[in-house]
């Protein structure tokens, strides 16, 4: 059987996947699978065919190589499950691993300033995703009933994705750790107040955030909107998703991985651990905590020396 055939009847049998995650995958087979090895009989493709094809990739994208690599992977293991080849050839060590550039961490002050500059009806929305750290398809499917301001809880259950050919569709978060309810700070509790009061309908379904026009958050017309408040701001470059950062960076006042990994609806620690980043103000916090300590040990005085005896005995105990 041809790579090109086999992969289409294991994406078609794949309805554990969410409608933007077959997007996706459809994406990356037409695009960047299918030119290398469409009609290449899976037998055929060996690791020597598999590290030429990934060197030429690796050197235009190297992160959409990393993911075109994953996927070959995965599809590959399915046909040496089915037993169409003896073993998986896809062996090139660290081959789907993505090296991202750090990105950079807002400060609060950032935040507040992308806030003011994004308006009344957006304001919330920016705090939110910073101060609570949900998606932005989180926050676009986010309605009344999910807001409680007496307890200080957002309820995440469900989120809004944009599939092509599908519009907006709603299903849960894209894992089972994404379904929480996240504690607010009295201050977003208090911006989310006034949000609800001036921009949100009475009834339990009415969406917390929208556009202008009341219609729903759409993410290419809101990236586009985000990007120009950002740069009002003097956060030029600054995405969205980065506000996650600050929300797992202010979540390490203490806090396991554990309770990080529940706070921002992750399913494994190396996820939480994405957004738990050392920032230069926490570096120079840690060296004056060090500092206090070394200070507070010079004031110590020593210790003096005192002989005792035993009582039964002539020994010294020191």
């Amino acid at each position: 059987m041809a790579f090109g055939e086999y992969a289409d009847t294991w994406l078609g049998q794949r309805y554990d996947l969410r409608p933007r995650t077959v997007e996706l995958y459809r994406s990356i087979l037409d695009r960047r699978l299918r030119p290398g090895f469409d009609q290449v009989p899976l037998a055929q493709i060996t690791t020597v065919v598999v590290r030429s094809w990934h060197a030429r990739q690796a050197k235009e994208r190297p992160l959409v190589a990393a993911k075109s690599y994953r996927l070959l992977r995965t599809i590959l293991n399915t046909a040496a499950a089915d037993g169409l080849i003896v073993a998986n050839p896809c062996t090139i060590k660290g081959a789907g691993t993505e090296r991202t550039a750090e990105r950079r961490i807002p400060t609060v002050e950032t935040v507040y300033a992308i806030a003011d500059e994004a308006g009344d009806r957006y304001r919330a929305l920016v705090l939110t995703a910073a101060l609570a750290g949900l998606r932005l398809g989180e926050l676009s499917a986010l309605t009344r009933r999910h807001v409680d301001l007496v307890h200080r809880t957002i309820t995440v259950e469900i989120q809004a994705q944009q599939v092509a050919g599908r519009g907006r569709v709603l299903g849960p978060p894209k894992s089972k750790a994404g379904v929480r309810t996240v504690a607010v700070p009295s201050a977003l509790a208090d911006v989310l107040d006034a949000h609800l009061a001036t921009f949100v309908g009475p009834g339990p379904d009415a969406l917390v955030f929208t556009g202008e026009k009341g219609a729903p958050i759409v993410r290419t017309n809101w990236a586009y909107r985000f990007a120009k408040v950002a740069s009002a701001a003097g956060a030029s470059g600054l995405h969205f998703h980065d506000l996650r950062h600050v929300a797992g960076t202010l979540a390490e006042t203490g806090a396991s991985t554990r309770e990080v990994m529940a706070r921002l609806g992750h399913s494994t620690p190396r996820a939480a651990l994405i957004y738990q980043h050392a920032t230069e103000e926490r570096d120079h916090q840690i060296a004056a905590g060090i500092d206090a300590i070394l200070d507070a040990a010079k004031d110590v005085p020593a210790a003096r020396v005192v002989r005792m005896r035993r009582p039964a005995t002539d020994r010294v105990a020191y």
